[in-house]
């Protein structure tokens, strides 16, 4: 499905559409308290339009940051479906230029997005989600770009938990209706080091070319097995937080807890996993997974109530 130069397929290949729960996943969590806090179910009008500033969110990132990192990916070795870029820059399949013009379209349609979903919405945090939007593209800056490009110089995991675990459901929530004063803050406290140790997890395959690069991941810092731990240490402060979590939201903990350790404890017991090895591909897949189920389980439970 990769197809030659410029085709349909180097593009669905460069768009990594697999990463999408990360962005919809987060979203759809926050649209679920927004619409409990205002009393009523969810708008499918708002929800379509959330979804679709999701959708131009993880193509400009992905877009964007294949064109910040084509020298480093160049490098790799040991890439994975979960790091390591989509590699259409490396093989030729698109172009430096076509790529960038791409996440330049996203970045402006994701904000022309949030403009219209500002101007249309009545609620009096609505105006909120065009700074948000804007926050959005400002952390990918900060991430892969001069002059911070801080996934080079230490703190790039932190922006991507920031990213994905705040601003996006944040985003959410407000978008169907919720009142910012009103936001369960504890419970992005409770998803919040979870999310940083997936961010981890996914530096874990490219820790070789990254080193070699000079790029301050924290598996680079530490060292794999190391960072891994880290990782499963994180999900164990996330599931300590969820009975507060949970509450702040009017839930109780259930099974998706009992995933996601699991899912650690797979983190934790997968080894030894050098970069290229499957065992390695079995601990991202696991810290996604222990990710995902943390807030996948938290959404189910709200959808339910």
């Amino acid at each position: 499905m990769s197809g030659g130069p410029g085709s349909l397929g180097a593009w669905l290949r460069a768009s990594r559409l697999a990463s999408q729960p990360s962005i919809a996943l987060p979203l759809l969590l926050g649209q679920l308290l927004g619409a409990r806090a205002a009393g009523r179910p969810l708008d499918l009008g708002t929800l379509a339009a959330v979804h679709l500033f999701g959708l131009l969110d993880q193509l400009f990132i992905v877009y964007a940051n294949d064109v910040a990192d084509q020298e480093t990916d160049r490098r790799n070795r040991t890439a994975t479906p979960f790091s390591g870029g989509s590699r259409v820059l490396v093989e030729g399949r698109l172009s430096p230029r076509a790529l960038g013009a791409a996440a330049f379209i996203c970045a402006a349609g994701l904000v022309a997005v949030s403009a219209a979903l500002a101007a249309a919405l009545p609620t009096g945090s609505a105006p909120l989600l065009v700074p948000l939007a804007v926050a959005a593209l400002l952390l990918l800056w900060a991430y892969s770009y001069p002059p911070l490009r801080l996934s080079y110089r230490g703190g790039g995991e932190l922006l991507q938990m920031v990213g994905v675990g705040a601003v996006l459901p944040l985003y959410g929530y407000i978008a169907q209706g919720g009142a910012i004063a009103r936001f369960p803050f504890a419970l992005l406290a409770f998803l919040l080091p979870s999310h940083l140790g997936c961010a981890i997890a996914t530096a874990l395959p490219d820790e070789p070319s990254d080193r070699e690069s000079g790029k301050r991941t924290l598996p680079v810092r530490v060292g794999g097995e190391r960072a891994a731990r880290c990782v499963v240490v994180l999900n164990g402060l996330s599931l300590l937080l969820a009975p507060a979590g949970l509450g702040a939201a009017g839930l109780r903990p259930g099974a998706g807890l009992l995933v996601a350790a699991a899912a650690a404890l797979v983190v934790l017991l997968a080894r030894p996993a050098p970069p290229g090895s499957r065992l390695l591909l079995v601990r991202v897949a696991a810290a996604a997974t222990a990710t995902l189920s943390l807030v996948a389980s938290t959404a189910i439970a709200l959808a339910a109530g």
